[in-house]
């Protein structure tokens, strides 16, 4: 997907603020078993369309709003994810500015994912 110029800068603003994680280490995490909170930030119908096994949503819409009350450990471990790795880069930027220690978005995304036709539900 091509996205507008500015759009792509205040992304990578972002990005230089946050951690991210590949789509082969979120995965090896879940193989593991490892504990840690996935959330899809993508829109509801989205979400409804496919997603990783496990994640839960809450879109970028609205994340910041409703996080406290869904993930209220500000140390809690969490993983976001999206389309492509955009609005998770955003979205996480967000979270971290909120007080949460260790947030980190999956680069690739959902499209990263299925490419390597790792579990989905």
């Amino acid at each position: 997907m091509e996205h507008s110029p500015r759009f792509e800068k205040l992304c990578d603003e972002a990005r230089a603020k946050i951690k991210e994680v590949s789509v082969d280490e979120v995965a090896a995490r879940i193989a593991k078993g490892d504990r840690f909170e996935l959330v899809d930030v993508r829109e509801e119908s989205e979400f409804a369309a496919g997603r990783i096994k496990g994640a839960r949503h809450l879109g970028k819409g609205v994340i910041e709003r409703d996080v406290e009350k869904a993930i209220p450990d500000a140390g809690a471990d969490i993983v976001l994810y999206c389309g492509g790795g955009y609005r998770s880069a955003l979205a996480a930027e967000n979270l971290q500015r909120m007080g949460y220690r260790s947030v980190a978005s999956m680069a690739g995304g959902w499209r990263g994912w299925k490419a390597k036709s790792l579990p989905t539900e």
